[in-house]
């Protein structure tokens, strides 16, 4: 049996200061297979960033453990084991003196370990993976519209080929119908390149379009996970604003209608 991409177990996440203690996450626990595409979803302050982070080995839990790819979070960051994921971050982060192939190309250059002239062809064929063309390459982030900027992004975040893929807000700031060609490109990539996938998004559209898997947390921890249908059953404050109300109408019709859709599969 293949071990989980993802396996967090009694996850504590405390913050402490002289005037207050403040629990984020509370005997958490996840677990995420190879090939999955999950989605985070939970109010505002649940923590749903702050546990890309600790997947990442960005920040360490108060208590429990975080195994990513056979291995403590907590260690990624030697021998080069971060490279093995990739993250594009909420508003792209791209550097701003770098054009966009240097922008792509720089964790391959931060090996000191091959010839420029590879690197450079490897970065261009990640620039024409996220559906850019080769004359963007020497453009700087200032001259790129947002749904530029996210291609740009994702294709530093798959620079290395990573079996993990971490994306928060992926679609955030981009107009409906940029949303929906990044979502296509993301269904694309995810079902070509077999990536696995952690997904922090509160777009409605998004989270249906994607999600093999939906985690709600709430109350401190994951208080459910499964299809989009059997989330939106489960009887919670949260889901119940978050599904099931005005700004969840829509998002509901669609899921009824999507006829194939990738939220047929029950965890």
């Amino acid at each position: 049996m293949t071990p989980p991409v993802v396996q967090i177990d009694g996850l504590w996440s405390v913050f402490r200061s002289a005037a207050r203690t403040h629990v984020i996450h509370q005997d958490l626990n996840l677990s995420i297979s190879q090939g999955e595409l999950v989605s985070l979803v939970g109010g505002s302050g649940s923590g749903k960033t702050l546990l890309l982070r600790q997947m990442l080995g960005l920040a360490t839990p108060t208590r429990g453990r975080v195994q990513v790819l056979g291995q403590p979070a907590s260690q990624l960051g030697r021998e080069g084991a971060a490279s093995r994921i990739g993250m594009l971050f909420q508003h792209g982060a791209l550097f701003s003196s770098f054009d966009v192939l240097d922008n792509i190309a720089f964790a391959l250059r931060e090996l000191r370990t091959l010839p420029a002239g590879l690197i450079r062809d490897v970065a261009m064929v990640k620039l024409q993976m996220v559906g850019l063309d080769p004359s963007a390459a020497h453009k700087m982030p200032s001259d790129l519209s947002g749904g530029m900027i996210k291609r740009v992004a994702l294709a530093r975040a798959l620079i290395m080929d990573p079996p993990l893929l971490l994306l928060d807000e992926p679609t955030a700031g981009l107009d409906p119908g940029s949303a929906d060609d990044f979502c296509a490109l993301l269904r694309s990539l995810h079902h070509e390149l077999h990536l696995t996938v952690v997904m922090v998004t509160h777009d409605l559209d998004t989270l249906l379009e994607l999600s093999t898997r939906i985690a709600v947390v709430a109350d401190k921890h994951i208080i459910t996970s499964g299809t989009a249908a059997n989330v939106m059953a489960y009887r919670h404050p949260f889901i119940e604003e978050f599904f099931l109300g005005e700004r969840g109408r829509r998002a509901s019709a669609l899921l009824q209608a999507a006829v194939p859709s990738p939220l047929t599969t029950n965890h």
